[in-house]
C-alpha cells in the first residue's frame, strides 16, 4: 500500500498508459505488419537478398565486413546505456537538487522526493532493457558471421552437394532477428524520451507517449525510406 500511496491517481494512470502504448504499439506493429508493407518487413527482403548473393561468393569477405559493421551500431547503443544508467544512479545521490531545479520550471508539477527517486528509477528499468536488446543483439551478429563462415564454398553449392536455399533463408532468419532485436532497443530509446515529460506533469508524459507512437508510426509505415526501399 506504502508504493501505491507514493503517487497521485494521475500518475499511476499516466504511467499505465504509458506502458500500454509501448507494448500495444508493439504488438500493432507486428500485426499492421501483416497486411501493409513495414519498413522492418522490407529491409527483410533485403537481407534475405545479401544472403542470396553471399552464397555465390567465394571468399565472403565483403558478407564478413558487412556484419561487422552492422554489429558496431548496437554495440554503441549498449555502451550508451550503460553510461545513461550510471548518470541517472549518480543522480539519484543528488535528488534533493534535481527536484529544486525542477520546481522553477514553469509548469512543472510539484512532486515529492520519493516520488522523484522513484521516476528515475522506471528510467533506469528501460534503459537496462535496452541495453539487454542491444547486448543480445550484438550477440546475435555473432551467430551471423558463425553462419556465413560457415557456408560451402559456392563450387559445392553448384555441385549440388548442398542446398543454397537452405543456408541463405537459415541467415537471413538470423540477420533478420538481430534486426527485430535492435528495433526493441531503439523504441526504448524513443519511449525513454516520452518518459521525461512525466517530470513536468502526468498530463506531458501521455501527450508526449502519443507523440512517439505518431513518430513511430509514421518511419515504419509512412516513410520515405520505406516508399523508395519497397519499390
Amino acid at each position: 500500500m506504502k508504493i501505491i500511496s507514493m503517487l497521485p491517481w494521475a500518475d499511476w494512470l499516466a504511467l499505465v498508459c504509458f506502458f500500454s502504448l509501448w507494448v500495444g504499439y508493439a504488438w500493432f506493429s507486428k500485426v499492421w505488419a501483416r497486411t501493409r508493407p513495414s519498413l522492418l518487413l522490407t529491409t527483410n527482403r533485403y537481407r534475405r537478398y545479401w544472403m542470396e548473393q553471399a552464397i555465390t561468393r567465394d571468399p565472403r569477405m565483403l558478407d564478413g565486413i558487412i556484419t561487422q559493421a552492422l554489429s558496431h551500431t548496437p554495440a554503441f547503443f549498449s555502451s550508451t546505456s550503460i553510461l545513461i544508467i550510471g548518470a541517472l544512479f549518480a543522480l539519484l545521490g543528488t535528488t534533493d537538487k534535481a527536484t529544486e531545479l525542477m520546481s522553477e520550471i514553469p509548469f512543472a508539477q510539484a512532486t515529492t522526493l520519493i516520488a522523484f527517486e522513484f521516476k528515475i528509477l522506471v528510467l533506469v528499468a528501460i534503459f537496462v532493457y535496452s541495453f539487454f536488446r542491444f547486448s543480445w543483439c550484438m550477440r546475435q551478429y555473432t551467430f551471423v558471421a558463425l553462419a556465413i563462415g560457415s557456408m560451402p564454398s559456392a563450387k559445392e553449392f553448384e555441385a549440388g552437394k548442398f542446398d543454397r536455399q537452405v543456408f541463405a533463408d537459415r541467415a537471413a532468419a538470423l540477420v533478420g532477428s538481430a534486426a527485430e532485436t535492435f528495433n526493441d532497443g531503439l523504441r526504448a530509446y524513443y519511449f525513454s524520451f516520452a518518459l521525461l515529460g512525466w517530470f513536468v506533469s502526468p498530463l506531458v508524459m501521455v501527450l508526449a507517449t502519443a507523440v512517439v507512437v505518431a513518430i513511430l508510426y509514421s518511419r515504419e509505415f509512412r516513410s520515405e525510406v520505406l516508399a523508395i526501399l519497397k519499390d
